[in-house]
């Protein structure tokens, strides 16, 4: 059979952060299921904005964006832990190496008074994150993968502009 990769990905609609995703993550597989191998759908079945894989046998994108997002969030652990004057190493994952740009973000972000303001901040360093993983990869995999973590970012956040905010407010306050 035939696959279609080039065909695919030049009909997906762009994604910017902060729009509106073109359809839901689960539109995504389905309009994919046609036209790539089904090794490939459950590649981009098991893609989570989470960045929880199993270590062994994974796909280099994935993994590039494990090791981001798990860099990312190990920096937010210690400073919120230093925070709260605990021992961030127990809710350490593993720790291999030191990026200045992604524990400035942290920092940024932990410093910003608004929560709502400060994930989005570091959801816009996801999704560079990903354009930077996007370089030399146009009609394969790894570009779909790409797709479907910023697809994931968007729908995260239109959950969130889309929430009774009053009904959440009333929740919280209960």
């Amino acid at each position: 059979m035939a696959y279609f990769y080039t065909y695919l990905i030049s009909s997906l609609p762009s994604l910017q952060f902060g729009g509106k995703p073109a359809f839901s993550f689960q539109g995504f597989l389905d309009y994919c299921q046609r036209l790539i191998p089904e090794s490939d759908i459950q590649i981009l079945r098991k893609v989570s904005i989470s960045g929880d894989y199993p270590r062994q046998n994974i796909q280099p994108t994935l993994k590039n964006w494990h090791d981001f997002d798990t860099q990312l969030r190990n920096e937010l652990v210690k400073i919120r832990a230093s925070l709260k004057h605990l021992d961030a190493t127990k809710y350490l994952r593993q720790d291999k190496f030191l990026d200045s740009s992604i524990l400035h973000l942290a920092i940024n972000a932990c410093r910003n008074p608004s929560i709502l303001e400060a994930e989005k901040m570091l959801d816009q360093e996801r999704w560079r994150a990903l354009d930077g993983f996007c370089f030399g990869h146009y009609f394969d995999l790894d570009f779909l993968i790409i797709y479907a973590l910023k697809l994931l970012i968007l729908e995260r956040w239109e959950r969130v502009n889309s929430a009774d905010k009053n009904k959440v407010l009333e929740e919280t306050l209960s």
